[in-house]
């Protein structure tokens, strides 16, 4: 009995899926064209240095450069700008030869072009970037399902597609009674196959409609696309890498050709990523899951927790249902948010009053467990992971302490495990053995200190089976210099009473300032210190901004007066100055406490390429005024920035309200020629932003006791 399928129903998906792999080449094409005029544009302003004698090397000396030097023609832009014909006029020059000429200087421009670094400033857009950045934003603005979406059309065109081919006979019961027993039965099979296919494609048909739907949206206004990259610019350069064709960077010092062959080769699924990644990124997830039990030690910033929620859903593709994440405790909530924003996969924070329930849903459902290092001894589920990951490897290197035996313990019971740390540990040989050592005690034992003596190359050599570690330097030659991370963490007891007793008095500035309020258990400040700590083991400057002089205050006791400054109001313009000058002048890491509204305006501090942002400010404009003091010009390493923000706080009613009110105003200010002068005009009143947070928060911590703000708080 032949099986019942609406063929038009099966055209129309396939239809469906080809109209978005068309849409998504064309867009994608506009992309391509802007990025190709950027590279060309860039590669053009160096050509102008480049002699016309170089013509002879791309021609195996056979062009005679001596008549074009004689005509005037000096480089190889010149010779580019002009035409065949004009070249002709020149003496001794014909036709073939001009035309000869023309295409070795073609050839030096393209070869400039694959090699040119593309910078992309959003202080000075010209109308390259700007066209680029447009393109580019359909591309991030049709959302991280996006792939999933290709994917799924690219799986329905090459299965459907065929299938549709073979049952063609079956459209027709005349057809079929005159068709050859042979191709009547693979006519059958096709139909019963496209019935199936059909069955299930509900969510692909929605999954279609919304990917196809976002792509054709009409190309965003410069200062909407702007604005989008500006909040989001790694997914716009993953994207720019995925165009420029970048490669997986796999020449890193020390690393065997055939460990580097082995990455290359391992297969790396994103049907449930929602990141592009960098190539780096993607050699740092393949060298995870080749190798199995690894230590990745890439210089802050560069992405770790990506490279590992990559792998997570590599794993994920191959059927790996659960999944453990070991962290500090100030960075679980920015785990937990990672893992959802980055991935398809769900995650559980094994922390907190609802602990239990959360780790019970994650051995029922599966997903991503996220949980303290100081609470792993407590979790001992009887469930198998699919993979380890410990951040901040580095707090388990003493072996002896309780969280240490606990990683030991998980580390010797799975399969792939992976480690994360920024600290270098080139010269810490005995820390870096105890962590090898609970992922590969052979290695750990056959590692000498003599090779840590004969240098980084001797011992990124001896470690590569386990160990990769890559520097900004290393990887990031064209990406712009600004890198943003909103650090969340949760009040501590002693902070949660403080803010509700600010809440209960309308009190706004308190508000702000509570997560600070008992600087020996604030988890603000605990994540700060981490972040300092951070840095100083990678010799970087640090600037500490907040608005409050009380915050600086518990920050500077923190650092046990370690720090410069801090730069405040009453402080007179030539003593800044001199704190600014005493900070550059600095060897290696430091730290400077400055108040945002008054290290933010007129100062250089580009010596520096860590910024921590102790609160939201009420004005957006403050906070990249105080952040443009180092993302300048003069600038020569990427700027970090982060942002410490607390759970469920004011932080978070001021970002919700700042996004959704002010967020376009302010770009487009910035954008246009009234830059700084405009800020007073684009930004919420502070007032009345005041009023809003105070209301929402009493709404919900005290529902029967209505206030009203009281923002004349000292700051």
């Amino acid at each position: 009995m032949l099986g019942v399928v609406d063929f038009r129903d099966a055209d129309r998906l396939l239809a469906d899926a080809r109209a978005l792999l068309a849409e998504h080449g064309a867009v994608r094409g506009q992309a391509g064209e802007a990025l190709d005029a950027l590279r060309t544009d860039a590669a053009r302003a160096g050509l102008g240095s480049v002699p016309v004698s170089r013509l002879r090397d791309v021609s195996d000396g056979r062009l005679r450069v001596g008549t074009l030097e004689k005509a005037g023609y000096a480089t190889v832009l010149q010779v580019l700008e002009a035409s065949p014909y004009e070249l002709q006029l020149s003496p001794g020059i014909g036709a073939r030869t001009a035309a000869q000429i023309h295409a070795a200087a073609r050839q030096i421009e393209r070869a400039a072009a694959e090699a040119a670094s593309i910078r992309i400033d959003v202080e000075q857009p010209t109308p390259l970037t700007t066209r680029l950045v447009v393109a580019l934003h359909r591309l991030v603005a049709a959302g991280p399902d996006l792939p999933r979406a290709l994917d799924a059309a690219r799986d329905l065109d090459g299965r459907l597609a065929p299938l549709l081919v073979r049952a063609r006979p079956a459209r027709s019961r005349l057809r079929m009674a005159f068709t050859l027993p042979s191709r009547r039965r693979l006519a059958r099979e096709a139909v019963e196959e496209i019935s199936v296919l059909l069955d299930g494609a509900r969510e692909t048909r929605l999954l279609l409609a919304q990917a196809t739907a976002d792509l054709l949206r009409p190309p965003a206004r410069d200062f909407e696309a702007w604005a989008d990259f500006e909040s989001r610019s790694p997914e716009y350069f993953g994207l720019l890498a995925e165009l420029a064709g970048e490669p997986l960077a796999t020449e890193i010092p020390g690393l065997p050709d055939d460990l580097a062959a082995k990455v290359r080769a391992q297969p790396l699924d994103d049907a449930h990523r929602r990141v592009s990644l960098r190539g780096y990124q993607a050699f740092g997830a393949r060298f995870a899951l080749a190798q199995e039990r690894v230590i990745i030690g890439d210089e802050m910033g560069l992405g770790k927790s990506i490279e590992a929620i990559a792998a997570l859903a590599h794993l994920r593709s191959l059927g790996e249902t659960h999944f453990l994440v070991a962290c500090p405790t100030s960075v679980l909530i920015n785990w937990v948010r990672e893992v959802e924003s980055r991935s398809a996969l769900r995650a559980y924070p094994l922390h907190g009053p609802g602990r239990l329930l959360a780790r019970d849903d994650w051995v029922r459902h599966g997903g991503v467990a996220v949980a303290t290092l100081d609470s792993l001894h407590r979790l001992d589920p009887a469930v198998e992971l699919g993979m380890l990951v410990v951040d901040e490897a580095h707090y388990v290197k003493n072996p002896e302490a309780k969280r240490s035996k606990a990683v030991a313990s998980w580390c010797g019971r799975t399969r792939r495990v992976l480690f994360l740390t920024g600290t270098p540990m080139e010269n810490r040989v005995e820390e870096f053995r105890v962590l090898v050592s609970y992922l590969r005690p052979d290695l750990a034992a056959a590692l000498r200190t003599s090779d840590v003596v004969a240098g980084a190359r001797s011992f990124r050599k001896a470690v590569a089976p386990v160990y990769l570690r890559r520097n900004q330097e290393d990887v990031l030659a064209e990406l712009p210099d600004r890198m943003d991370a909103d650090e969340w963490v949760e009040f501590s007891g002693a902070d949660f009473a403080a803010y509700r007793r600010a809440v209960a008095k309308g009190d706004f500035m308190a508000m702000r300032r509570a997560a600070y309020a008992e600087p020996a258990t604030s988890a603000k400040l605990k994540r700060l210190l981490e972040l300092v700590e951070d840095a100083a083991a990678n010799g970087l400057k640090v600037v500490v901004f907040s608005y409050f002089r009380a915050v600086l205050a518990a920050v500077e006791a923190a650092l046990d007066g370690r720090a410069h400054g801090p730069i405040a109001g009453g402080v007179s313009a030539e003593r800044r100055q001199r704190m600014v000058d005493e900070f550059a002048a600095a060897r290696g890491h430091a730290v400077l406490l400055s108040q945002v509204q008054a290290g933010g305006v007129g100062l250089n501090l580009q010596a520096a390429s860590v910024v921590i942002l102790c609160e939201p400010q009420l004005k957006p404009s403050m906070e990249a005024q105080a952040v443009g003091r180092l993302h300048r010009m003069g600038q020569v390493r990427r700027v970090q920035v982060h942002r410490l923000l607390s759970v469920d706080s004011v932080d978070q009613r001021l970002l919700d309200i700042l996004a959704r009110k002010s967020r376009l105003f302010d770009a487009y200010a910035r954008r246009s020629d009234l830059a700084e002068s405009a800020a007073e005009a684009v930004d919420v009143s502070e007032q009345a932003l005041a009023r809003l947070v105070v209301e929402e928060e009493q709404r919900r911590l005290l529902p029967r006791s209505p206030g009203s703000p009281d923002g004349s708080a000292e700051a």
